[in-house]
């Protein structure tokens, strides 16, 4: 992985560059845990005070420090990308590298659960899920639920790969020595998956971070806990951008821009970088 990262890092510029961006984006996380307000502190501050010497990017019509909110919510934000990601990886390795070494019934099977589940509305299905679950709709059990809504397409690629790796000599070789399946598809398929899965990883920490904050602005998620989405919500409420406190909307949305760009970044570099020729073309060697 290291190898992986300093090449990328001395022949891609976007990788680097995005590289950069997400060190900024940890920084400001980092910031967050030095904050000198609770999360969920209000009417500390004068309110609506423009971005200045002691108010970095001003104030809130809630009396609250749009930076130091902002770092909250950003590692709110972050972190609930990254457990969808983590959650869905999961469930796509399993699923892909057992489809396709297992064949026949096995994969028809799997295959049918993936792709039923990769033709279900999303962004309706959660909205339900809000309205009845609206009591112990917690942030824990909406990362398990997107987590179980996210994970078909990378599961279908990953499955793609291991048909390949199934005819290849090291693997009849594994069978012949006595390797059962699991440590086959561990020891033997998962290394060369994963830098598939570092791609889709941040594919996946995109659409889970936009559907968070999608879901967040129009108020279905818990209204109280400082997340991106939950900054421009609580800014549209106070009518910020009609009132003239551009800074309150302004703030979140440059922030999400880097972020996403970052991750866009990184993935289409790691693109890049499992693909050979592309490899080869860039780096020289």
């Amino acid at each position: 992985m290291f190898t992986i990262i300093r090449d990328l890092s001395r022949h891609n510029m976007e990788f680097l560059c995005g590289l950069l961006l997400f060190a900024v984006i940890a920084g400001l996380v980092i910031m967050s845990y030095f904050s000198p307000y609770g999360a969920t502190d209000i009417y500390l501050l004068p309110a609506d005070m423009p971005p200045d010497g002691e108010y970095w990017l001003g104030t809130t019509s809630r009396g609250q420090d749009v930076f130091w909110q902002l770092t909250t919510a950003l590692r709110n934000t972050l972190y609930f990308g990254i457990g969808v990601a983590f959650l869905s990886r999961i469930i796509s390795l399993v699923v892909g590298l057992v489809a396709g070494y297992a064949g026949g019934t096995v994969d028809r099977v799997l295959m049918a659960i993936n792709d039923s589940v990769m033709v279900i509305p999303q962004f309706p299905l959660l909205i339900l899920f809000y309205f009845v679950l609206k009591d112990s709709m917690t942030w824990t059990a909406l990362i398990v639920i997107m987590a179980l809504l996210g994970w078909s397409y990378d599961a279908r690629l990953i499955r793609s790969v291991a048909i390949g790796l199934k005819s290849r000599p090291f693997t009849t070789q594994s069978v012949y020595s006595g390797m059962t399946m699991r440590k086959i598809l561990v020891e033997e398929h998962l290394p060369y998956v994963l830098p598939i899965v570092f791609a889709t990883t941040m594919n996946n920490m995109i659409w889970s971070i936009g559907m968070e904050i999608t879901l967040s602005v129009l108020g279905f998620t818990d209204i109280e806990t400082p997340t991106m989405g939950m900054m421009i919500y609580w800014a549209n409420a106070h009518s910020a951008l009609i009132s003239g406190i551009w800074w309150w909307v302004a703030a979140p949305v440059a922030v999400i821009v880097i972020l996403f760009l970052a991750l866009f970044l990184l993935s289409m570099s790691m693109n890049e970088y499992n693909d050979p020729r592309s490899r080869l073309n860039r780096m020289g060697s």
